[in-house]
């Protein structure tokens, strides 16, 4: 195959063969599938093989891939220019967008990724309250800044790493580590520590696989927060437009100090962001004294594709839809698991989820850590060759776009039947 040359050519010049490690398949053996072209809910690799997709570029892929409107818009604006390292209409427009949908956020500051998102508003929250330490949950990938890699989900799970190296051990020691939906511990650290200057969460997890708050996990979370003077960062880099147009606050009714958000803001493109009330983020430069910066923040790309999409999505009957789907999906994957014997739990909050190799609830790092990884490897490769493709980790969540009609949906639910039934066998 292509890809298994084009993979031997990128072990020489990158590290591992690729640029971001759960491509790289480790968590489910096998050589990755380079992708050539994509289209609807379709992705097609060099060997000229289309699979269903649902991995969504990891979420932003909403409307599906290569939109016709997206792709119209982005070419127009290309032939105007790419990048100018000045203030453009176009990010004012996308700011209006994001403060409009999302309920927290009254001033919004972009950036190129999620983890230059989540490390500025971390270094925000310091800023302002004066204080150093951080409490972040088991299995929650917040990037890969230094003080966010500790006990972190996501690649570095699939790897099997504890923490990474290169992560100085004074930094690793301000950052508190805690079970997600477990709020008894949150507690018991506030009674210990009185300098944490942030709690951030993702307040649903994608990041070990799709994982739920429990009912009032998050309230109690954020009451303990305020309890305490300490900010609490939202982390929707995943959820921010994917679960309701104003991400999981809009669907908990719970309102963060601080938000970070990417993906689906940018349509496909890198992007990245991180907002809150006029009092906070006026403490950023050059408002205020906490530096931070970037050169294709605001890029005229990015600022483009994250319009066309947001600007659709103002429809609601697009989470309706997406929700559908999604449910029939998760209804179908389930069922054809209990028809073959094979013991799966899918955890979904809208167009998000995963179905997990276990037969225990999955609520926490530790029992998504227990979902049996060979299974899942063995049902990725046969997913695969039914034409389904799905994120190469027990630990990654997975996307449902608008581009999933009841059609593809129901050719997904009857390649899983195959799949499992040569799995059973």
């Amino acid at each position: 195959m292509r890809s298994d040359e084009l993979f031997s050519k990128a072990i020489e010049l990158i590290p591992g063969g690729v640029n971001s490690p759960v491509r790289a398949f480790r968590g489910v053996g096998g050589t990755p599938r380079f992708i050539k072209s994509a289209r609807g809910a379709t992705i097609t690799d060099v060997d000229g093989r289309t699979y269903i997709d649902y991995v969504g570029s990891w979420g932003p892929m909403i409307l599906g891939h290569a939109d016709e409107e997206v792709v119209a818009a982005l070419q127009e604006v290309a032939a105007g220019g790419t990048s100018f390292g000045a203030p453009t209409e176009l990010e004012i427009e996308l700011a209006q967008e994001v403060v409009a949908a999302v309920p927290s956020i009254e001033m919004v500051r972009m950036v190129s990724s999620g983890t230059e998102a989540t490390m500025s508003a971390i270094r925000l929250a310091r800023g302002v309250t004066g204080r150093t330490k951080l409490v972040k949950f088991e299995g929650c990938y917040h990037g890969h800044a230094d003080s966010l890699l500790v006990k972190a989900g996501s690649g570095v799970a699939t790897l099997g790493f504890p923490d990474s190296p290169g992560v100085p051990a004074a930094l690793a020691e301000n950052t508190i580590t805690l079970s997600f939906n477990n709020a008894a511990t949150l507690e018991a650290v506030f009674a210990e520590h009185t300098d944490i200057a942030a709690v951030i969460i993702e307040p649903i997890v994608g990041n070990m696989g799709c994982v739920p708050p429990r009912p009032g996990y998050l309230e109690a979370v954020r009451k303990l927060t305020k309890a305490n003077g300490t900010m609490l960062i939202f982390d929707e880099v995943m959820t921010g437009f994917r679960v309701a147009r104003g991400g999981a606050q809009e669907l908990y009714n719970i309102a963060p100090d601080l938000t970070t958000l990417g993906k689906i803001i940018g349509g496909g493109l890198p992007v990245g962001a991180y907002g809150g009330s006029r009092e906070l983020m006026n403490h950023i430069a050059p408002a205020g004294p906490i530096y931070q910066a970037g050169t294709l923040s605001g890029n005229p790309l990015s600022m483009t594709a994250g319009l066309v999409t947001l600007r659709r999505l103002r429809d609601r009957s697009v989470y309706a839809r997406l929700e559908a789907s999604s449910r029939k999906l998760c209804e179908g994957l389930a069922g054809v698991a209990q028809e073959t014997g094979i013991k799966t739990i899918t955890n979904r909050v809208g167009s998000m989820w995963t179905s997990f190799f276990t037969d225990e609830p999955v609520i926490d790092w530790q029992t998504a850590n227990r979902s049996n990884r060979e299974q899942y490897g063995a049902f990725f490769h046969a997913m695969l060759n039914e034409g389904v493709y799905l994120a190469p980790s027990q630990f990654e969540a997975a996307f449902v776009s608008l581009a999933h009609t009841d059609e593809i949906v129901e050719q997904t639910i009857e390649a899983a039947r195959k799949a499992l039934r040569t799995i059973a066998k």
